[in-house]
């Protein structure tokens, strides 16, 4: 885990989170124990318990008593929904933001997206 990526429970959740994303967990798929990830990331299983626990409570992960967490079916899509709402409030809305103080109406704006290259 990373100094400055916040809690590290949340940490783990983000992984389990991006893997469902990334499609490498898939839906109904069992997720790694907690004891699993402790080991692996050198962690407090009770801190890997409690990043599982949080996707638990969000509706990513359901549990199967006796035999562990699993992927909830909707998961990639319920994780693809918050994070392109959350991409618009950390990118989109600066942007309009920017470009109506810069006078660049919405029909210019989209021709900047569209001809962008990124810098190699």
């Amino acid at each position: 885990m990373n100094d400055d990526g916040g809690p590290i429970f949340r940490q783990v959740a983000d992984l389990i989170e991006n893997a469902i994303v990334d499609g490498s967990l898939a839906e109904e798929s069992q997720a790694p124990s907690s004891n699993e990830l402790a080991a692996f990331h050198r962690i407090n299983p009770a801190t890997a318990a409690k990043g599982l626990n949080q996707l638990v409570a969000d509706g990513v992960l359901h549990k199967r008593r006796g035999v562990g967490m699993f992927v909830a079916t909707g998961a990639r899509e319920q994780l693809l929904k918050r994070r392109r709402s959350e991409f618009a409030d950390q990118y989109l809305r600066p942007l309009m933001t920017e470009a109506r103080k810069l006078g660049i109406p919405a029909a210019e704006l989209t021709d900047m997206i569209d001809n962008w290259e990124s810098p190699r």
